[in-house]
């Protein structure tokens, strides 16, 4: 049995569907500058478009892996472990126009997919099942909202600042989503039903 704790129950769906916010702004980071950088990265055309592949082929990978690593090692920890993967990557992508480090950064920055399973995980575990439903519905759009309002704010930084600062900018967002998970939960204990001897380990 999983029994997810927190300080603060009405917070859980906004906060995790922050993280979907902030794993649809990393999706979208590059599309307004998608067509310069073959220029930007000093690369052909073709290869420049593993910058935005590594990142789908790292997502689709990250999805089943870290949703499965959840249930053994615990949500909280692998939600954290994503996102902190996700800044690591995109600090990577903010201090480089080397074309071969802008991959390894952006196939890192596709490990915030991870969040989707570990959140919707979270759900299930956090909340009553009358609540879980419109809860992950939530969730859902706000992968779409956070896509919607990434174009035109990526296209505005782009336009006015060099280019690094988006990934800076992600690396904010999701230095924010860790904080606020942490603040939220408390932990995740596994062990038998309420009442059983049990010795329950942190997530």
């Amino acid at each position: 049995m999983t029994q997810t704790t927190t300080d603060r129950p009405a917070l859980v769906v906004p906060v995790l569907a922050f993280a979907g916010i902030t794993v649809a702004v990393m999706q979208t980071l590059l599309v307004p500058v998608i067509k310069d950088l073959p220029v930007l990265l000093g690369t052909s055309p073709g290869n420049a478009t593993w910058v935005m592949t590594a990142t789908l082929l790292a997502g689709a990978v990250a999805t089943p892996v870290m949703g499965r690593l959840g249930d053994l090692f615990g949500k909280r920890r692998m939600l954290l472990a994503s996102l902190a993967v996700m800044v690591v990557g995109s600090l990577v992508c903010a201090f480089t126009d080397d074309l071969v480090t802008m991959v390894a950064g952006r196939a890192l920055q596709g490990f915030a997919m991870g969040a989707i399973p570990l959140g919707i995980g979270i759900m299930r575990d956090a909340l009553p099942r009358e609540r879980l439903g419109s809860a992950m519905a939530l969730m859902s759009s706000s992968i779409g909202v956070g896509g919607g309002l990434a174009l035109p704010a990526a296209a505005l930084v782009a336009q006015h600042a060099d280019w690094h600062a988006l990934f800076l900018g992600a690396a904010g967002l999701g230095v924010l989503s860790m904080l606020l998970t942490v603040l939220v939960y408390r932990r995740v204990r596994y062990g038998p039903p309420a009442g059983s001897t049990y010795s329950a380990r942190s997530a």
